[in-house]
């Protein structure tokens, strides 16, 4: 695909279309990787989004409770000091 670069001010950008931003869940902010010959563009994203709801909703419905015990029965803390 051939974008033609255009004035942005004082800089330089290039425009991206509805359907390449659509397709690749393009929003707010893209990331930029420099590369031997290459410049890629790739969406940015935000892998904890939306946890901190989630988490409040889990102790709603009491979701947040532990599956294992922290410490097991024949745990001692004195193997952790050596």
């Amino acid at each position: 695909m051939e974008l033609a670069i255009i004035n942005i001010g004082n800089s330089k950008g290039i425009r991206l279309s509805k359907t390449i931003l659509e397709k690749y869940s393009i929003n707010d902010k893209i990331e930029l990787i420099l590369e031997k010959d290459y410049i890629i563009l790739k969406p940015k994203t935000e892998p904890r989004k939306g946890w901190e709801k989630s988490f409040k909703k889990m102790h709603e419905n009491g979701d947040d409770q532990l599956l294992l015990n922290d410490i097991f029965e024949d745990e001692t803390f004195e193997e952790w000091s050596k």
